[in-house]
């Protein structure tokens, strides 16, 4: 069998932009392989993926389309009761792919966190970060609920986990009791890693990234907007998260402010920062390991996964951490800010793993050989 090219299905989760951007470095790769990629998303992420890659197919494929609480203590329950809805759409998906894959024959599928996206007769992988996912309800029903998972996971002939097998960015998420038996540590995948690692460059401002859904994000935003403006002493760089937003008027002079960016735009915004203010989703994360920059992190009101992440990266070093409803952001700067060498950079690793290309070569070796 030939090796190249091969037709190549990837479709991304659209709960939160992480899953899509996490994509986006294998598409690359891929890509640079000689691989043809169709892509399968609506809404926001099919947007961002036909920005990236605008000569790609990228077919229809309804999202989730989860709606979130306004309030912290109700997160989890009202993600409970879409759970029905959850279901019906991993049902709906399957039957998509075996209607597409009936005349498109992929030679392999990559889905993120769409566990509908499996088929007997055609490879398949999914992706995830969550091997074990917290329920908030303790541990009994997270091993429930890790077993009744662990099934989901073995539909599919691979599990790439996006972790790294030790040393992991996300603790027990990515690091349980027990893995499926189909599981893979692939390494972490940031959307920067397509881009050449920047040097070393002075430190010029501190990054507020904001990201995640609504209400919280614009909660997030009105919150941290408040106590920068009262921080003139330091330099803020301001990205709000928000495709549609617009500049507030009456900007302060040490404040610079961007609704959006991406791309080369965010990375050397990340790059240039001292200290970057940020949700403690995974897909940011790992854009903060691949620049070993330090954060304060704050997680989304009642998300379970963010609060578990942001008090894990604490107590490893990475980062401080602070609730929405106590952000005390000039005494976080001060710490961080303190030292020429910021903490969580010290105790950062110092090998920096290429996912892409241990992708690249596994698929190689172990799906078309």
């Amino acid at each position: 069998m030939s090796l190249l090219p091969k037709k190549i299905l990837i479709a991304p989760l659209d709960w939160g932009l992480g899953h899509t951007t996490r994509c986006i470095p294998l598409i690359g790769t891929l890509l640079r392989e000689g691989h043809t990629v169709v892509l399968a998303a609506d809404g926001v992420p099919a947007k961002m993926l036909q920005a990236q890659f605008p000569d790609l197919q990228c077919l229809p494929l309804k999202g989730y389309h989860i709606r979130y609480s306004h309030k912290a203590m109700l997160f989890m329950p009202k993600l409970w009761l879409q759970l029905p809805k959850i279901i019906s759409r991993m049902v709906q998906e399957h039957q998509w792919l075996k209607r597409i894959q009936a005349y498109l024959q992929f030679d392999l599928i990559i889905s993120d966190n769409r566990y509908g996206l499996y088929h007997s007769s055609c490879p398949s992988v999914i992706m995830t970060h969550q091997v074990q996912i917290l329920t908030g309800m303790g541990a009994f029903a997270d091993r429930i609920l890790r077993s009744w998972h662990r099934k989901m996971l073995e539909r599919f002939d691979q599990c790439w986990i996006v972790d790294r097998a030790k040393n992991g960015l996300s603790g027990i998420l990515a690091h349980p009791a027990s893995l499926p038996e189909n599981a893979s540590y692939i390494g972490p995948l940031s959307q920067l890693m397509r881009f050449p690692k920047p040097e070393q460059v002075p430190a010029d401002h501190c990054l507020v990234l904001l990201s995640g859904p609504e209400p919280m994000r614009g909660q997030l935003e009105q919150i941290l907007w408040k106590q920068c403006v009262a921080l003139s002493q330091y330099k803020f760089m301001f990205i709000a998260g928000n495709l549609t937003g617009k500049m507030p008027e009456d900007c302060p002079d040490h404040i610079q402010y961007h609704p959006y960016l991406g791309g080369a735009a965010l990375l050397e915004a990340l790059s240039t920062a001292r200290v970057v203010i940020c949700r403690s989703g995974y897909s940011t994360l790992m854009d903060l390991d691949w620049l070993r920059k330090p954060a304060i992190l704050i997680p989304t009101p009642g998300q379970t996964e963010q609060i578990y992440l942001a008090r894990y990266w604490a107590a490893s070093g990475r980062a401080i951490q602070y609730p929405q409803d106590n952000i005390q952001l000039a005494d976080g700067l001060a710490y961080m800010c303190k030292e020429e060498e910021p903490k969580s950079l010290k105790n950062s690793s110092d090998t920096d793993q290429n996912s892409l290309e241990a992708l690249a070569h596994w698929i190689r070796e172990r799906l078309f050989k």
